[in-house]
């Protein structure tokens, strides 16, 4: 929505169907549009047809299970490792020959403070987002020549259903009631005390997006709340 408001046009892929259409509705009147399509990114083929002509490639997909590496389910690993490094993969190669034909175009790679650092039970999480941070690194030093640039972005604990969903699983896994996960998992080496709203992440991508930013690839713009200080 953030991108359409600043005029483009969107095509936003999910497999939820029902969020989707509820874009349609909040996008009306913006100066832009935004086109919703049902898409599982586990369909790496798709996702790379998907990815043609655009632009600009916000890469935000992502899902979370909380569990000890012994205790972690094989296929799970795989899953999560598919829809948040390979599914960049294959949409930053599906985007690439059009953005180079134009000389221009913005990679914007949703990353996470997790990207930079590491938490207990979240191996698959961990893994994938070091491995976009090199992904994105990678689409930089290719890109330059031909007006592209690939950064990502870095929040911590962002109020989206993914962070709602793992409130639960933490307080197993660390042995605590569920309304101390908050205050003693989610923003404990956070030095602002508070979950990041989904806008603020939003006007990152933005800037990155935009002319302004223009001579800005190849890095990680953190919005830790000060987790990477310590």
């Amino acid at each position: 929505l953030r991108l359409a408001a600043a005029g483009a046009a969107v095509t936003a892929l999910d497999r939820d169907a029902e969020g989707l259409e509820a874009l349609a509705p909040a996008a009306e009147g913006l100066p832009g549009a935004v086109r919703p399509e049902v898409l599982d990114l586990t369909d790496l083929d798709a996702a790379e047809r998907a990815a043609a002509g655009a632009d600009i490639l916000v890469n935000n997909a992502g899902i979370q299970l909380v569990r000890p590496i012994e205790e972690y389910p094989p296929d799970v690993f795989h899953t999560v490792l598919t829809v948040m490094l390979e599914a960049p993969f294959r949409l930053i190669r599906g985007a690439l020959p059009h953005m180079y034909g134009n000389g221009w175009g913005r990679i914007v790679n949703i990353s996470s403070v997790h990207g930079l650092r590491a938490s207990a039970y979240k191996s698959a999480y961990v893994a994938a987002k070091h491995g976009l941070e090199g992904l994105s690194k990678t689409a930089a030093l290719e890109g330059a020549p031909h007006g592209v640039t690939s950064n990502c972005v870095n929040p911590a604990y962002v109020r989206t259903p993914l962070v709602e969903k793992q409130i639960a699983d933490q307080a197993a896994a660390h042995g605590i009631p569920e309304d101390r996960v908050v205050a003693d998992v989610l923003l404990q080496d956070s030095a602002l005390k508070r979950l990041m709203e989904p806008a603020e992440v939003a006007e990152a991508v933005a800037y990155l997006c935009s002319d302004h930013a223009s001579f800005v690839t190849g890095t990680s713009l953190a919005l830790d709340g000060g987790w990477t200080a310590h």
